[in-house]
């Protein structure tokens, strides 16, 4: 790869090496010859999505119950290849297996995760993750979405805004404040009073799907809501490993932004020679390659303590002290 000028591919293993090809010939042959359309109809491609699941895309990250259970670097390389074929279908995984599917395997029941993570593994099931509110964006701690005991049951009404993938889920995760503060809730669709709009008309992620949610006395069971996830602090470890996703992704977009600018130059004749023979032109290039590179290397470090930080919790006697303060200080 043109852009990898300090041969970052040598610290990489075979088997990521190995899943990082896989998917960035699905990119090549799936996703960008046919990125123009879908962006210009502003259209999602739900076709796309058992596809995805067929290469072990959704919840990769996860094991057990019919998940993957792939390391965190592979998570990652997946993440850039996608990106690089088109931000939105990168944030469809990323919704998918880090915000909803996470949110079910860190807090959930034995019963919510037996009846959604096999499903959602194999793409037979869409999530969405409502947390964002019109008025509470940056600060869901002031969120109105309010859910009160009726009996046994809960009752939601509330409000949700720029939720991806909304319209077409079959399940949401809902945040909602409650008497005992911020909750997580399992929320069918198609539960009465759910109702997700898309909206339209942007100039970005076009070929994604964000949309409104309303809740008006959305009533739920007791069992649905997640029993391991109280505060903020449930919502914050899924957008953890979101944000974790992302900084991969950034890497696809800004690397295949590269390539596109240095073939540019190379074709386009300006006083009778390439833009790429002129100094100027060459030392736009060349940084743009070393802050690429550095930001490869960045991730694929935090990648690493990840690994480092999991083999902790499971209780793990093979890591040093040292390494265990550098993990634990990237995940505080």
């Amino acid at each position: 790869m043109t852009a990898d000028l300090l041969s970052i591919d040598s610290l990489f293993s075979s088997e990521e090496l190995a899943l990082r090809d896989t998917v960035r010939s699905f990119v090549d042959s799936e996703i960008k010859p046919n990125i123009a359309g879908w962006y210009e109809r502003a259209e999602f491609p739900l076709d796309i999505v058992p596809k995805m699941a067929g290469l072990g895309l959704l919840g990769m990250h996860i094991k057990g119950y019919g998940c993957p259970g792939r390391s965190s670097v592979e998570y990652g390389l997946a993440a850039l290849e996608l990106e690089a074929g088109d931000s939105g279908l990168r944030t469809f995984v990323s919704v998918q297996g880090s915000l909803a599917m996470s949110a079910i395997a860190k807090h959930g029941s034995e019963e919510q995760k037996n009846e959604w993570l096999p499903r959602m593994a194999k793409g037979e099931a869409i999530g969405c993750f409502g947390l964002t509110e019109p008025t509470a964006g940056s600060d869901p701690g002031s969120m109105a979405t309010f859910a009160r005991r009726d009996g046994d049951d809960w009752v939601i009404n509330g409000a949700k805004r720029w939720i991806g993938l909304a319209s077409v889920a079959q399940v949401a995760i809902i945040w909602a404040m409650t008497d005992d503060g911020v909750r997580g809730f399992v929320v069918p669709t198609g539960t009465p009073g759910f109702t997700a709009t898309p909206i339209t008309q942007k100039l970005s992620m076009r070929a994604s799907i964000q949309c409104d949610i309303e809740l008006a006395d959305v009533r739920l069971p007791a069992s649905a809501m997640l029993p391991n996830a109280k505060g903020l602090r449930g919502p914050f470890e899924c957008l953890n490993e979101a944000r974790y996703g992302i900084i991969w992704g950034a890497m696809g977009a800004a690397r295949d932004s590269y390539l596109a600018a240095l073939d540019y130059s190379k074709e386009r004749l300006q006083f009778g020679k390439p833009l790429a023979g002129y100094q100027l032109t060459q030392e736009k290039l060349v940084n743009m390659a070393l802050e690429i590179n550095k930001g490869m290397l960045l991730a694929l470090q935090i990648g690493r303590l990840t690994r480092i930080f999991h083999r902790l919790i499971a209780g793990s006697r093979e890591v040093s002290g040292a390494a265990c303060c550098s993990a634990g200080w990237i995940w505080a």
